[in-house]
């Protein structure tokens, strides 16, 4: 165990070899020193002495009595390694059997191990007798497919040594030979590779039998099954080793097998048959089975060739009793011994498709059961039922079409030459809209709406909306004519349109098929487009007048290519840029809408509600009225006409606007100029304190009485130091003296009076936060005229003055701290009384304490 060197090595002996065959005796060396090929010298002795055979490495190595053979090759060594070799001897003799010694010459720098070994071959006779099936030595079998068939090999062996046999069965297909089953010197069963199923099925069998017979036996033989079949019998023997060794092996062909195909088809191809006609498809069973079988027959429809067995519908079979399914239209008969006829009556569209059949073949069994040994599936037969198409043709037209837009329209498709139409057709038809491109560009058609077979009208995306708003309507005008009709056509219904006819046959089920269409002529939906045309002129039916007076204008309207207009009206003023009621300078006065209804528009003024009448004169022509005209009135009136056309529904669509001529109120006076400004004494507060705001009016040229003139004054304010947010009104006093105050959320108040004729006063009580910023007035004059008349003047708006409300910071703080002073004061002088008290009685505690004596300290020195 602690030593390392060479070791050789030979198989452990005695080998046991048969006569006559080949011997391959291998030798191998490990663990040595020097280069990684090693050389080897074989010998031989039969008693005493060895006999050099030959050399890797010495070709004079072998001796006289060896050289012919090793020239011939019937002895030669194959090297297997670097460190191993085999010594092949072909044709081994008697003569051959003895001891052999493997030798390794020395390529260690020391000598360890050993350097060669020796092995004892025997060689015994020839005793394995291999025999076909009675004898012979090779028969052939022409079976068909589904059989059952036998071969049997007979091997014996009668070596003087204890030998085993290993029996494969074989089958050679194309030129290579493929293992069947196997019965291993083992006593084993091993099928080959691809027999694995069926040796578990129990289709394949290997049986023993008397004067060692082996029996192969093959169940429902398939054409995989056809070829040349041989035993091939190998002969084992277990080693020294206790190793098994195959010593011999010898093959005999024992029959040759033909398998006849049994294939299934439809005697006819591609079929083609009109509808109510017969399809008559015969399925053909091929095979030479002499004996007694039955078939079993089924026929499958599919819609597509691709389907499975499973996918597809079973239409009628017959078993192997020729027992037929019940079927009303479809038959089934045995036309011949190998012939099955279908015949299927009354054929409809439905029934184009593939057809195949699947036959089964059964045959007896020794206890009178039957068998099913094969089954074949046919290829599909195409079927095409053409239909009975009705002959017909289709024509369109207009009945009603468009002058204008929201004219009705009206298509009429009619069925004209209608034959061989039967009781079992049905006709609907569907509606395509194209509109029409002046390029060339293709434009696809719109579905518009199609019935299928029921008649339920199927809308499409363009026209569904309108369809169910009973804006289209389609329906049946007679037994053959359907129409279109479109209640009110607009710009995007031209184009053009067609109809298609449909016609549907009922199948035996009941179904409806379409069977053919038929599309009619376009006919095209277009008018002549111009454009609308309106001209409004207004006439001041009084070239002069004076303020109080009563203000009339007419005004006339004019049109062109417009469908039965209607007109609205508009009376609109350009006031001059110092009216501030509207600083636009456009005021909607009152309009009239095509209905004739009156609307006052902006027109606020509460005293002369009835002040302004626009009334319908003719169809086209309008007449304003302003009675007791005010200076403020001056200005630019026109008309502003609508035209409406009647649309869809009867609802009116506007069609085109106009615009008048301006006629102008102008008054020329002489009278006072007013002017206005704000004041005040003290324009910075304190909060709660009261803030005083003047509103003054300045009047210069013509002087009037007191008598003769009023005012109308309004405060407002902007919340914001910047005039950059929208007034808020304060308080109104008009020229009667009454006021008028807007709603106030804060704690303060407002009060207006008039303090003089020219003299307005605000006054803020308890002023808070929310009263601060820019406080203006505007004034609004009326002058009385000789005539008697109150006439407004244009409004005044007064420079804004600032107010600002401060908070006064001892007045805010001075309650405050007192009770804070006071509070903690009293606080102080209770927590010390609380504290007394405690001390005095609660927590009083006596403490005795011994007295001392008042004695004078010793000196240091005496400690």
């Amino acid at each position: 165990a602690f030593c390392r060197g060479r070791v050789v090595r030979v198989p452990k002996g005695p080998l046991i070899r048969v006569i006559g065959t080949e011997v391959v005796i291998p030798c191998s060396v490990s663990d040595y020193d020097g280069p990684s090929e090693q050389n080897f010298d074989w010998e031989f002795s039969r008693e005493t002495d060895f006999v050099r055979i030959v050399s890797t490495w010495d070709s004079a190595f072998t001796s006289e009595e060896y050289q012919k053979r090793v020239g011939n090759g019937d002895i030669k060594l194959r090297r297997s390694s670097n460190d191993a070799v085999e010594l092949v001897i072909r044709n081994i003799q008697p003569a051959d059997q003895g001891r052999y010694k493997c030798s390794t010459p020395s390529t260690d720098a020391t000598v360890q191990g050993n350097y060669d070994a020796e092995v004892q071959v025997k060689v015994i006779s020839d005793g394995l007798l291999l025999s076909g099936s009675k004898g012979r030595s090779s028969t052939s079998l022409r079976l068909s497919e589904g059989d059952t068939f036998k071969l049997r090999c007979s091997a014996i062996t009668t070596s003087p040594e204890h030998t085993h046999l290993h029996v494969t069965w074989q089958i050679k297909s194309g030129s290579t030979w493929r293992d069947i089953l196997s019965l291993t010197h083992e006593g084993k069963f091993h099928p080959g590779p691809g027999y694995e199923e069926r040796y578990r099925n129990g289709d394949i069998r290997l049986d023993t039998g008397a004067n060692d017979t082996y029996r192969l036996s093959v169940s429902q033989a398939s054409a995989v099954d056809g070829g040349a079949y041989r035993c091939l019998v190998g002969e084992w023997v277990r080693g020294a080793d206790n190793s098994w060794q195959k010593i011999q092996e010898k093959s005999m062909e024992i029959a040759s097998v033909a398998i006849q195909r049994t294939d299934v088809v439809i005697s006819t191809s591609n079929v083609s048959v009109t509808e109510r006609d017969s399809l008559d498809l015969t399925c053909n069973l091929t095979t030479d089975r002499s004996g007694i079988f039955q078939a079993e027959v089924t026929w499958y429809f599919s819609a597509s060739p691709d389907d499975t067995l499973s996918d597809a519908q079973v239409l009628l079979s017959m078993d192997h009793n020729s027992v037929v399914s019940d079927s009303t239209l479809i038959s089934l008969s045995h036309v011949d011994r190998n012939s099955y006829r279908l015949l299927v009556r009354d054929v409809d569209v439905e029934d184009s498709g593939y057809y195949f059949c699947q036959a089964a073949v059964w045959v007896p069994q020794h206890n009178g059961s039957w068998h099913k040994v094969v089954e074949r599936t046919s290829a599909p037969v195409s079927v095409v039922v053409t239909a009975l198409e009705p002959d017909y043709e289709v024509f369109l037209n207009a009945s009603r079409t468009p002058k204008f837009s929201d004219d009705p329209t009206e298509l009429n498709c009619r069925i004209i030459n209608a034959q061989d139409t039967e009781a079992n057709i049905r006709f609907t038809v569907s509606w395509y809209y194209r509109k029409r491109l002046r390029s060339d560009d293709v434009v696809t058609e719109e579905l518009l709406a199609t019935m299928d077979a029921d008649w339920t009208l199927l809308l499409g995306d363009r026209s569904r909306e309108r369809i169910q708003n009973g804006e289209i309507i389609f329906f049946k005008k007679a037994v053959n004519t359907f129409s279109l009709r479109i209640q009110w056509t607009s710009e995007s219904d031209k184009g053009d349109y067609f109809c298609v006819i449909s016609a549907w046959s009922r199948h035996r089920n009941n179904s409806w098929v379409k069977s053919r269409d038929v599309t009619s002529a376009s006919v095209s939906i277009l008018w002549a487009t111009q454009d609308y045309t309106l001209t409004v002129e207004a006439v001041k039916l009084k070239p002069f007048f004076v303020a109080g007076h009563t203000f009339e204008m007419t005004c006339k309207v004019s049109s062109k290519n417009i469908k039965t207009p209607r007109y609205s009206v508009l009376i609109t003023a350009e006031k001059p840029l110092t009216d501030q009621s509207n600083p636009n300078g456009t005021t909607r006065i009152i309009s009239l809408n095509q209905d004739s209804v009156v609307r006052l528009e902006d027109w606020t003024d509460q005293t002369r509600v009835d002040g302004v009448v626009l009334e319908k004169v003719q169809e086209n022509e309008f007449r304003y009225r302003m009675y007791q005209t005010q200076i403020s009135d001056a200005g630019l009136y026109r008309c502003v006409v609508t035209a409406w056309s009647p649309g869809g529904g009867g609802m009116w669509h506007e069609a085109v606007n106009g615009l008048s001529n301006p006629i102008q109120i102008d008054f020329q006076t002489s009278g006072p100029v007013f002017n206005v400004s704000v004041h005040s004494d003290n324009p910075t507060v304190y909060q709660g304190e009261l803030a005083d705001l003047l509103c003054i009016i300045t009047m210069e040229g013509m002087a009037l009485e007191p008598d003769d003139m009023s005012f109308d004054v309004s405060w407002f304010a902007v919340r914001s130091f910047a005039l950059d947010r929208e007034p808020v009104l304060l308080a109104l006093l008009d020229r009667r003296g009454i006021v008028t105050q807007s709603r106030r959320n804060g704690s303060s108040d407002l009060s207006l009076e008039r303090i003089s004729p020219l003299e307005f006063r605000l006054r803020v009580h308890g002023c808070e936060d929310h009263d601060f910023g820019n406080h203006y007035c505007i004034v609004t004059p009326w002058v009385r005229s000789a005539t008697g008349v109150w006439q407004r003047e244009p409004d005044i708006k007064a420079k804004p003055i600032f107010l600002s409300v401060k908070m006064d910071v001892l007045n805010a703080f001075k309650y405050p701290l007192l009770i804070g002073i006071g509070l903690a004061t009293v606080i102080g002088l209770l927590s010390c009384l609380i504290g007394y008290c405690s001390s005095r009685w609660c927590c009083k505690k006596e403490v005795q304490e011994t007295r001392r004596e008042r004695r004078r300290l010793m000196s240091m020195e005496m400690d």
